[in-house]
């Protein structure tokens, strides 16, 4: 008897080593798979390996980092459970055997902000790849051009973002959920939905049903609309009717003009966030929204929105022809200023000869008719910078060279 339960322990104990050790080297070997399948867009590192019994297995201190950004996304911990130990073998072996059921789940994500978070290959220039205006754009500075970004948030004191992973695989569908600290958090429940993990493009098309989307801003929007009306010198009110007005130009320009519910729940969120609840189709066209023809009466179905708890109607898109583009008519050349070289005063100078005046006091007037004075600080083939003294200290704007309109220089006139 006590060398059969000497035998058994023996065996339980070599079984369970080789089974540790089996889920160690496949894993290893199908996230050198990933590593080698994702090369072209980033750097995969794995962190530490380990697994449970039950059909678990761990990652932990993994990273990615994405050759798009400047900071690497952090994950302290990664736990995949296939529910049963024979089926997370299974898929280490054959990744195409996935199991019915399955649940994954990250802890400790993190994303560290850097004031430039994009690098400047993939900085956006406000428009698409097909050179369409964007959509969402939301402007943080006197130039209304220029966008809200990394630097703005961390003015805002947000200096990174962390959270926290859930995705489940069931036979229903698939559920998934990202809760981050601060900065809100995004749920979405998708019936007959299933992940392929050895092709997960094909997920878009594995269910004809809609997803149900809920997006919580967590009191974000409230921050940003706060911060950036602010920044770009309007009441909020304005700032978000500037915002939806780019939206408008956005859609027009693809041929489409939103409902007055759709801009005016756009309008509303901008200014305070809250929860919404979408039905998206994302196999459809724009996302299963109502698209109809530019006729009036009775438009048929409707986008099925809720905003906090009530819900939202008449949203919905219209076809309508794109707007051709405006002509400048304005041919009348600038009249000269006259020189007095023993009076000082503003001066127009071409723009072009800016990186000569660096250090000089200037005030540049931009194409939407906004005026910035300041210390000229650096110019560049694509921007300039002026600082303006805000609360004893000075602040930086960046504005587009193309966004200038006028360009003047405070000094004293030159001799005739």
């Amino acid at each position: 008897m006590k060398r059969l339960l000497t035998l058994l322990i023996v065996l339980a104990l070599l079984t369970f080593a080789a089974f540790k050790g089996a889920v160690w080297w496949l894993a290893d070997q199908r996230l050198g798979d990933a590593r080698l399948a994702l090369e072209e867009y980033g750097v995969l590192e794995r962190g530490a390996i380990g697994s449970g019994l039950d059909g678990r297995l761990l990652l932990t201190n993994a990273r990615w980092q994405d050759f798009r950004l400047t900071q690497p996304l952090e994950a302290g911990r990664i736990e995949f459970d296939a529910l049963s130990p024979m089926a997370l073998l299974t898929v280490l072996v054959d990744p195409q055997e996935s199991p019915r059921e399955w649940r994954l789940q990250a802890e400790g994500l993190g994303l560290l902000l850097d004031a430039t978070m994009l690098r400047n290959w993939v900085t956006a220039e406000g428009t698409n790849v097909e050179g369409d205006p964007a959509l969402l754009v939301l402007p943080c500075a006197p130039d209304l051009r220029q966008q809200l970004g990394s630097g703005d948030l961390m003015r805002m004191g947000i200096t990174g973002l962390a959270g926290e992973l859930l995705v489940q695989q069931t036979s229903d569908g698939l559920y998934g959920e990202l809760s981050t600290a601060g900065t809100g958090s995004l749920e979405l429940d998708w019936p007959g939905a299933r992940i392929d993990l050895t092709a997960p493009e094909d997920t878009l098309a594995s269910s004809n049903s809609p997803m149900a989307v809920t997006l919580r801003d967590g009191g974000l929007m409230r921050r940003i609309a706060a911060y950036c009306s602010r920044e770009a010198g309007l009441e909020a009110m304005d700032w978000a009717r500037r915002a939806t007005e780019a939206l408008e130009q956005g859609l027009k320009a693809r041929g489409l003009v939103a409902s007055d519910q759709l801009l005016a729940l756009y309008r509303q969120w901008l200014l305070e966030g809250g929860e919404l609840n979408v039905a998206i189709d994302p196999s459809a066209p724009w996302l299963g929204i109502p698209v109809h023809a530019a006729v009036t009466g009775d438009l048929g179905a409707e986008w099925s929105v809720e905003y906090n708890g009530a819900e939202v109607p008449d949203v919905y898109l219209r076809t309508a022809p794109p707007e051709p583009e405006a002509v400048d008519r304005d041919a009348e050349e600038p009249a000269q200023d006259v020189e007095n070289p023993a009076v000082a005063g503003w001066y127009a100078e071409p723009v072009e000869t800016a990186n000569q005046w660096i250090g000089r006091q200037v005030r540049v007037t931009l194409s939407n008719d906004n005026v910035v004075e300041g210390r000229l600080v650096s110019v560049s083939d694509r921007e300039l910078e002026v600082a303006r003294v805000v609360a004893g200290g000075e602040v930086a704007y960046p504005m587009l060279l193309r966004a200038v309109s006028g360009f003047e220089v405070w000094r004293r006139g030159r001799a005739e």
